[in-house]
């Protein structure tokens, strides 16, 4: 099916749902090597859109689950799929999937996705809820929200999303996606990623709750120093005793800097 017949097929992307399909067959290809699946995997693709990415994974692996919210894509989906694979669709928000409840009758996830724009962050946040029933992630999302997941201490991107995602995950950035790559082509340049969720036993997190807590209100008042920031949270001396200058702010601090800060803070 040739992508105009495709677009036709599927009708045009809905702005208010954030959606710019992917129609550009190089990166397609580079995505689907990037992901690599092997027999026995469990692949789930979020945002299937127009099939772009569904369809070559569904020739490479055989089976695969998609989760979209969009009804009229539905339809459209599963007739493309036909005689190409096994598609399995979840037809719901992707924010109100349980992922680990997915992932218990088919072992630990492969997620890969075209992320909406307009909700890329909660989706990702959505997974780390869900990262110990998840084995990797490959994920297409602008490209200034990929600098931020991999941005280190000091840089102007670095934070929130860069810290609590480094603390669960190895976040590996893979290469840029143009506009031109998409129709609708975006305003903004794009970026696939590769997230590897951290065994459990390696976070060093004693209370994840209260971990985020303390990530929320250091990036909260990031202009503020962490004794003022973090006053709600945790006073000076427990900023001390986790071996950090109460006069510095959340963006000069390392993610295991955190780590401790939440650990100390929390009930002894």
């Amino acid at each position: 099916m040739s992508t105009r017949e495709n677009a036709t097929t599927f009708g045009r992307a809905k702005k208010a749902l954030g959606q710019h399909f992917l129609h550009e067959r190089g990166y397609i290809d580079r995505i689907v090597q990037a992901v690599d699946p092997r027999p026995g995997e469990r692949l789930v693709e979020i945002g299937p859109g127009q099939g772009a990415l569904t369809l070559p994974l569904l020739r490479r692996h055989g089976a695969l689950t998609v989760i979209e919210f969009d009804r009229d894509l539905i339809a459209p989906l599963a007739a493309a799929a036909e005689g190409v694979g096994e598609l399995a669709i979840v037809h719901r928000d992707v924010l109100a999937v349980d992922l680990t409840a997915l992932a218990a009758d088919g072992g630990p996830l492969r997620l890969v996705g075209n992320l909406p724009y307009n909700i890329s962050s909660p989706i990702l946040f959505h997974a780390l809820d869900h990262a110990t029933a998840i084995r990797d992630m490959h994920f297409m999302l602008q490209k200034e929200v990929v600098d931020r997941m991999g941005a280190a201490p000091g840089s102007k991107v670095y934070g929130r999303l860069s810290v609590m995602l480094q603390a669960r995950c190895e976040v590996i950035p893979l290469f840029d996606v143009p506009p031109g790559a998409f129709r609708p082509p975006p305003k903004v340049d794009s970026a696939v990623v590769r997230l590897l969720p951290r065994p459990p036993q390696a976070l060093g997190i004693d209370d994840p709750a209260r971990f985020a807590a303390v990530v929320r209100a250091a990036f909260g008042q990031r202009r503020k120093t962490l004794r003022n920031a973090l006053s709600g949270v945790c006073d000076a001396a427990a900023i001390a005793a986790a071996g950090v200058d109460p006069t510095s702010r959340a963006e000069q601090l390392a993610v295991a800097d955190f780590v401790r800060l939440a650990n100390i803070s929390g009930p002894q």
